[in-house]
Order: structure tokens, then C-alpha cells, then sequence
């Protein structure tokens, strides 16, 4: 990345949100951390219920506050879970909610110890539905 905040600090907060996970059902903690382009940093963690269904993605909940405070272009997003073996994947639903926002932004899948894997929203989800095709 570009700018002053380092891959690894991205990834860091991405690992200190996963700490406010709430995930009493599956203990599956994810933590995100989304760089917008003026430099902001918004973090979420994945946040499970009762009604399995109304559990929310921390990607989700990251993009959410992001736009909430006005926020609609993003760099990179980093994210977190307890994994060890293998780098957490954003879900189907989270690559399409990710895509929403455009296709090159830098999506870093990390491990427990730092180690990432670097690709971006259109690797993901290559061939996406997005907002520009609605206009045609």
C-alpha cells in the first residue's frame, strides 16, 4: 500500500478487532479492517445471533460504519480470524457486498501469525454483478 499505513498495520488492526467478535454459537472470531482512500481506518468483527440467519460478516459491518460516516471509495481491506492453516476467505455474500464499492481494491487474507495472502475484490469475484449494471 501506498500511503502511510503499512500491509502489516492494516492486518494488525484487522487482528485486534477480531478480539470484539461476538461468536457464542460458532467461536469462529473474524476481525476486519478497511482503509479508505483519504487514509481512515474503520474496524468490525463479525457480530452472531440466535436466529443464525441475522448474523453479521465483519466485512460487512466494516464496509457498513465506512459508509455510514460517508465513505463510498476503499483501498484495501484486511482480514482476521483464528485460523492457523489457512488464510480466512470473505464469504460469498461478503465478496459481493466488497464488490459493491469496485472491483480493484486490495483484499489481504491473513493468518494468526501476520502472513497474508494480497489479492483484490475482482480476483474474488471475477465476472460480478455490480452497480454499473444496472445502468445499461
Amino acid at each position: 500500500m501506498d500511503n502511510i499505513l503499512s500491509t502489516e498495520d492494516l492486518i494488525a488492526k484487522s487482528h485486534e478487532a477480531k478480539d470484539f467478535a461476538y461468536s457464542p454459537y460458532s467461536k469462529f472470531r473474524v476481525g476486519a479492517a478497511l482503509l479508505t482512500r483519504d487514509g481512515t481506518v474503520y474496524t468490525g468483527c463479525n457480530v452472531e445471533n440466535a436466529c443464525l440467519a441475522l448474523g453479521i460478516c465483519a466485512e460487512v459491518v466494516t464496509i457498513s460504519k465506512a459508509v455510514s460516516e460517508g465513505h463510498r471509495e476503499f483501498k484495501a481491506i484486511a482480514i482476521a480470524s483464528d485460523m492457523a492453516d489457512n488464510f480466512i476467505s470473505p464469504c460469498g455474500g461478503c465478496r459481493q457486498f466488497m464488490r459493491e464499492f469496485g472491483l480493484q481494491w486490495e483484499v489481504y487474507m491473513s493468518k494468526p501469525d501476520g502472513s497474508f495472502l494480497k489479492q483484490t475484490v475482482n480476483d474474488l469475484l471475477p465476472v460480478s454483478f455490480g452497480p454499473e449494471d444496472l445502468l445499461k
